[in-house]
């Protein structure tokens, strides 16, 4: 039971990713997605995604995001420095590193990983972006 396991406890997907950043690869600007994005190299900026679409954005170990994920599913092994909004599901792997606060539909966290910031279940609402800025908005004012 508390034996040390080194496979992941996230079940692993069949996701096809439509898009790669490489490890060598650097993105300054806001990313608008139509398609999946597998990230392995670094980005500094807003990544979105279509509203209507079910698009995955995947960071890998190697990728860093630096800016705000909107998308229906995030996957996170690398690092973020940012607020996540997925709307399905979000999920953190080992090691991985988030600083931001995080709404999310469903959620998977391995041990290992690390979170800083507020971590809030949304509420099966079409807006989730307003909807988490709500909520830390309200426990700003609680403070």
């Amino acid at each position: 039971m508390f034996g040390k396991n080194k496979q992941n406890k996230l079940l692993p997907t069949q996701e096809k990713f439509d898009t790669l950043i490489g490890v060598t690869t650097e993105i300054y600007g806001r990313l608008l997605l139509l398609d999946s994005v597998r990230i392995d190299g670094k980005v500094m900026g807003n990544i979105e995604t279509a509203k209507d679409k079910k698009v995955t954005v995947a960071i890998g170990r190697s990728g860093e995001v630096s800016g705000d994920i909107t998308a229906y599913r995030v996957m996170v092994a690398g690092k973020v420095d940012g607020n996540i909004y997925a709307t399905e599901r979000a999920e953190f792997h080992k090691d991985c590193e988030v600083r931001g606060d995080i709404t999310y539909g469903t959620i998977g966290v391995e041990h290992g990983a690390k979170l800083l910031g507020l971590v809030i279940q949304a509420q099966n609402s079409p807006n989730i972006t307003t909807d988490a800025k709500a909520v830390i908005k309200l426990a700003q004012e609680k403070k």
